[in-house]
């Protein structure tokens, strides 16, 4: 669960303020370092490994970027390796509770795909949510962000329902539904998609394959691991998940195909460093070698850091630097958390039900009024 309780102004909920808004909302995120860091000149890049297709053409593995994206990707994704850690942190000294299921490895999905769409196109993704929900932006209320789903798979029809009233509204917007490897083999998944593809809805289907559904590896649950074919008669593209280009790429040719044609599916191969869930040591069913050969030879985080290196386009104190600011901007933000104070039992009903309907909340007894909604 994302970190919440910063401090809010009094006409908004408590709960809307998460540690991602301080972060999103901070100058330090978006400021240049030096006169190379815009938009006048164009650096073409080329994809990590080829995109692999099933009943579809396959994107170009040349892409275009400028100075400017490949600096923001490298504060956005150290922005949200950084909060990740940090929350490990919290977990560990029971500031935070529940579930948490952490995001860092995966960075180059969320940056990727909110390279390649609008903030009027729509996610909604399952429980591993800290990083999509700080890509677009950090808040609920405009980001056609539609929350982290702690039932497996059900975040699916959910979308596809989303990618409906795009349709119906003509509003040449998309929606990408993430899951999970875990996720795949769920009924509903292949009942939405049915539906989405008879209606030929605008739904992106992104599976984030990180190879161990809990502690199960995928080719121990599925027959057939080929997560972009699963779809049938449904097109599908295999795209390496550690590589923001390639998934801005994939995601843009699958936004203008699902405009066109209908439902596609994206199998992001991608990995994930820490454990199913913070009660998952995550190494009972790899091996520690394995983890950290993935981080040697694929991090996301520090192939951009190669790119930026090689085009000058900063140097490796500048992006040290960087790093120490997102250090203390994590920090701040984790401070300002802990200060505040813990929002009241009402809360939960905020943007639950419609104010003015008279919602009460009883104990277990049925006789004392918790809460009353407005």
């Amino acid at each position: 669960m994302a970190l919440t309780h910063v401090a809010a102004s009094s006409s908004r909920s408590n709960l809307l303020k998460p540690i991602s808004t301080a972060l999103s909302s901070t100058p330090f995120l978006r400021r240049s370092i030096s006169s190379a860091s815009d938009d006048s000149t164009t650096i073409t890049i080329e994809t990590s490994v080829p995109f692999t297709a099933h009943r579809c053409d396959t994107p170009s593995r040349t892409v275009d970027t400028t100075p400017k994206e490949l600096m923001t990707f490298f504060r956005d994704m150290a922005t949200m390796r950084r909060m990740e850690i940090a929350a490990d942190s919290l977990y560990k000294a029971k500031l935070i509770r529940g579930f948490c299921h952490l995001y860092d490895g995966q960075e180059a999905v969320a940056v990727g795909m909110e390279a390649a769409i609008t903030k009027k196109d729509c996610i909604i993704t399952a429980y591993r949510d800290h990083c999509t929900f700080l890509g677009r932006g950090g808040t609920l209320l405009e980001a056609g962000f539609y929350g982290g789903h702690g039932i497996v798979g059900a975040q699916v029809p959910l979308g596809c329902g989303l990618a409906f009233g795009q349709k119906y509204s003509k509003d040449e917007t998309v929606t990408f539904a993430l899951y999970g490897d875990g996720a795949a083999n769920q009924g509903q998944l292949f009942e939405a998609l049915n539906m989405s593809a008879l209606w030929d809805l605008p739904a992106i289907l992104v599976c984030e394959n990180n190879h161990y559904g809990m502690g199960t590896a995928e080719w121990r649950a599925a027959k057939s691991p080929a997560y972009y074919k699963r779809g049938d008669y449904v097109p599908g593209l295999k795209v390496d998940g550690m590589d923001a280009f390639a998934v801005k790429q994939a995601c843009k040719f699958a936004k203008e195909h699902a405009l066109k044609n209908g439902p596609i599916i994206l199998e992001m191969d991608t990995y994930r460093y820490h454990g199913h869930s913070m009660s998952d040591p995550g190494s009972t069913y790899r091996t520690r070698d394995e983890i950290s050969g993935v981080r040697q030879e694929r991090d996301p985080v520090e192939r951009i850091r190669k790119l930026v290196l090689s085009h000058d386009i900063a140097t490796e104190k500048e992006l040290k630097d960087i790093e120490k600011e997102i250090r203390k901007e994590v920090d701040e933000a984790i401070a300002k958390a802990k200060e505040s104070p813990v929002p009241e039992p009402s809360e939960l009903f905020t943007n639950v039900y419609v104010k003015g309907y008279g919602v009460e909340s009883f104990g277990p007894d049925r006789k004392e009024v918790r809460a009353v909604l407005p």
